[in-house]
């Protein structure tokens, strides 16, 4: 893991940060996320546990399925996922699985976050992919989100 960004890095994390405030629209925790192909966004979504009442409606899982459905395969190759929020070890499977080579998330999750937090899912040397990670781009903004979310309901 490390601190190493690109400078279209900041772009696409604040394009991710855009669809973490949508998901509060629906009353979903504001986790966004954005998937970045040769520069261009090809999938883009806020958490949606709540709208759907699918507990894998995580914004990561539903950005990685339209990937593949705009890429035309499960290997989601040649591309940057962007995501406000630590992934946790399902969001974090399901980025190996799909052979994403780079992950920029926010904000650490000490509670569930399987980038380094809790576990160490995407750098675990057992599995066949280990993509780049970087973390902690605009971590203050992302963070901040989810204390006004999770103040709001106390």
């Amino acid at each position: 893991m490390s601190d190493h960004f690109f400078p279209r890095d900041e772009y696409f994390m604040r394009l991710a940060l855009r669809e973490a405030e949508r998901a509060l629209e629906h009353d979903d925790v504001p986790v966004g996320c954005v998937i970045a192909h040769e520069g261009e966004v090809i999938a883009a979504a806020p958490n949606e546990r709540e709208l759907r009442g699918d507990p894998t409606a995580h914004a990561e899982v539903l950005a990685l399925r339209e990937a593949a459905t705009r890429l035309g395969s499960w290997r989601i190759g040649a591309t940057v996922l962007y995501v406000t929020l630590e992934p946790c070890a399902m969001c974090a499977g399901a980025i190996v699985l799909g052979r994403v080579p780079r992950v920029v998330f926010g904000a650490p999750d000490p509670k569930t976050g399987a980038a380094g937090s809790v576990l160490d899912v995407l750098g675990e040397p057992q599995l066949n992919h280990r993509p780049a990670v970087a973390s902690g781009l605009l971590a203050e903004d992302s963070a901040e989100l989810l204390h006004a979310f999770f103040a709001s309901r106390r």
